[in-house]
């Protein structure tokens, strides 16, 4: 197996360059927000509010390190408008509604943001003379799963069977059509990014796993949880967050290498959740758990696991921290964070901790 690290972030690349950022205010986001800064860039970040209290947006103040709007991507003039103000040269595009269950709970809601989201932010790119690359990030659950022990490449069938990976499917579709009808001929290079599930610290969104264990166990809870066999790509936020701004670059350089790119860990290192939350505890240090039997709440898919060579090799980009790194990096940070240390700092430490690895020999 090839285990040469990944390369960085390209600082000279970045420094100064007009960066757009929707969904700046999520997890995911603040992250990518937090290390754009660190490598000089000017962003400008659209996003509705944070969705939850506290957030890694608001502790991390984010807001300083960019010219943040609180804009609803279902709401296509407002994104144009502020798309064309910001004339950027580089898209990274994040916004949307990212759970499961809350899919369930309000389809045509997630329906709205995820597929017609897309497709404002596309379309507000057409004609724009500054852009240069899109990357367009959807999920690790846009494959038509067959719950059979095999990673998905990036040629497989699309599929869902909830909303919230069905509409994460249909933007996939939205974003080749852009990209073939239109932003490839103007001179833009369109990816999409599809990344295994993220943990690290600062997230606080519901219905998410250590955020979920974090929260019952602060409070003196037994965490419940529902699938505890179900397997999953688990990686660290700064794995795509970092893949994200190597492909921007590759994009840049070599327009030709658009198209989809798988991100996650190696596929052996596809875990649990019950392996993941038996980590997390005697990382953390304490915590119960009640365990379920697979059988209550809707429909989630039981094994996922993503193939990465594309990214590898057209990209250079491959896993740096395995699952236990990722896991003791995470639960590191929730119990200094609850200490008192500044969740920017936390970011920062983490973002030179994830550099150093890759520049490692």
């Amino acid at each position: 197996m090839d285990t040469a690290p990944s390369p960085n972030p390209d600082p000279a690349f970045w420094r100064d360059r007009r960066v757009l950022l929707t969904g700046h205010t999520g997890f995911k986001g603040s992250w990518l927000a937090l290390w754009l800064h660190r490598l000089g860039a000017q962003i400008t970040g659209i996003a509705l509010p944070p969705a939850s209290t506290p957030n890694l947006y608001t502790l991390a103040r984010v807001g300083e390190l960019c010219d943040s709007h609180f804009v609803d991507i279902r709401d296509a003039q407002a994104v144009a408008d502020q798309v064309r103000r910001a004339e950027p040269e580089i898209v990274f595009h994040l916004a949307a509604q990212a759970l499961v269950r809350a899919g369930y709970e309000d389809p045509l809601a997630t329906y709205a943001a995820n597929v017609m989201g897309t497709a404002h932010v596309l379309d507000a790119l057409r004609g724009l003379e500054s852009v240069r690359a899109a990357v367009m990030v959807t999920t690790d659950k846009v494959y038509r799963n067959l719950e059979q022990v095999y990673p998905y490449r990036e040629s497989d069938a699309l599929g869902g069977h909830d909303p919230y990976s069905a509409s994460k499917a249909a933007s996939e579709l939205v974003i080749a059509s852009y990209r073939d009808a239109w932003l490839s001929d103007q001179g833009v290079a369109v990816a999409s990014a599809r990344a295994g599930n993220v943990i690290g610290g600062g997230d606080w969104a519901a219905d998410r796993l250590i955020p979920d264990a974090v929260r019952c166990w602060q409070a003196g809870d037994a965490l419940p949880v529902r699938r505890p066999g179900a397997i999953r790509p688990w990686q660290h936020v700064l794995e795509p967050v970092g893949a994200y701004l190597r492909l921007a670059e590759t994009l840049h350089a070599q327009p030709g290498v658009a198209g989809a790119y798988n991100f996650g860990p190696h596929t052996h290192e596809a875990a649990t959740v019950r392996q993941v939350i038996e980590r997390a505890r005697q990382t953390y240090g304490h915590g119960d758990v009640l365990w379920g039997d697979g059988t209550e709440g809707p429909h989630e898919a039981g094994w996922l696991a993503l193939e990465i060579a594309r990214a590898r090799t057209v990209l250079g980009v491959q896993p740096r921290w395995g699952l236990d790194v990722s896991i003791d990096k995470t639960m590191a940070w929730y119990r200094h964070s609850q200490e008192g240390a500044d969740a920017r700092a936390l970011c920062e430490a983490d973002i030179q901790a994830f550099e150093m690895a890759g520049a490692a020999s």
